[in-house]
């Protein structure tokens, strides 16, 4: 088997909104560049996401110069968002968690809440401070997210999801494979190694950057949803709940965090230090 390496890099400058795939990226204490560090909510400020508005998977975002996106869909004039000037910081509910951040102002607010045919805002998460920290259980003190769902990047490799469309093919559901790796929201993809070999690494090494791998991710809705059509299925769930599971969690993928910052490259070597 050839020596690992990173297949590819996707960075998503807002939460649930299909993302960009950089040749190279640099990796902040709290994941990649620009990655997830948009969110939108509801007016009470609970965040929207594919899990209630699949339709968000037809939208793009693409990051700008100083920190601001591009935001893209079907039938709609794109819109240039920057860093807001407005340093008044709303609270943004993120599961259990309570983050402060900047409102994007109005004219994105507008923009998402007729796309998504429901009232929206458009938030950003600025300083340091206002990131959340990790789960205690899987993090050092101090170890920051920003708007990802629970850690700073998450990891998926090509062998692994080849395994994972030859048993769809098997399955009551063929039909709905072979499945796109974007299914699964990925920061970082590796070739190069067995399936499902990331299910038992604790450290890896990305080019110079090394990283503790935190836990398998468990795996929602979400990944049934068609990143193309916005359509719903019952795969990989079905697949994932028969033959990849830990305990009650259908898992996919390994969560990691960065032990020290630096640029990933695709091409880089990928070693397994433990």
């Amino acid at each position: 088997m050839a020596n690992p390496v990173l297949n590819a890099v996707h960075v998503y400058p807002v939460k649930s909104v299909a993302g960009c795939t950089p040749g190279e990226a640099a990796v902040e204490p709290w994941g990649l560049a620009g990655d997830r560090r948009w969110v939108l909510t509801e007016p009470d400020g609970r965040i929207i996401t594919q899990r209630q508005q699949p339709r968000l998977a037809l939208a793009s975002a693409r990051p700008l110069p100083g920190g601001g996106v591009r935001l893209a869909a079907p039938g709609r004039e794109p819109l240039d968002v920057g860093v807001p000037a407005e340093f008044t910081t709303v609270t943004v509910q993120i599961f259990r968690d309570k983050v402060e951040a900047v409102p994007a102002g109005a004219a994105a607010d507008a923009w998402a809440s007729d796309w998504l045919g429901v009232e929206a805002r458009l938030r950003y998460l600025d300083a340091p401070e206002h990131r959340r920290p990790i789960d205690p259980e899987y993090a050092r003190p101090g170890e920051t997210v920003s708007f990802a769902d629970a850690y700073p990047l998450l990891l998926t490799t090509t062998a692994s999801l080849d395994a994972l469309n030859s048993l769809i093919a098997q399955g009551d559901h063929a039909d709905e494979g072979p499945l796109p790796m974007n299914r699964f929201r990925p920061n970082v993809v590796v070739d190069g190694v067995a399936p499902w070999a990331e299910d038992g690494w604790r450290r890896v090494r990305i080019g110079e950057i090394p990283f503790r791998v935190a836990r398998s991710s468990a795996r929602c809705v979400i990944t049934t949803t068609d990143q193309r059509t916005a359509e719903r299925g019952k795969e990989p769930l079905r697949t994932l709940a028969r033959h990849h599971r830990i305990g009650d969690q259908l898992v996919f993928g390994q969560n990691l965090i960065p032990e020290t910052t630096g640029t990933l490259r695709v091409g880089d070597p990928v070693e397994i230090l433990e």
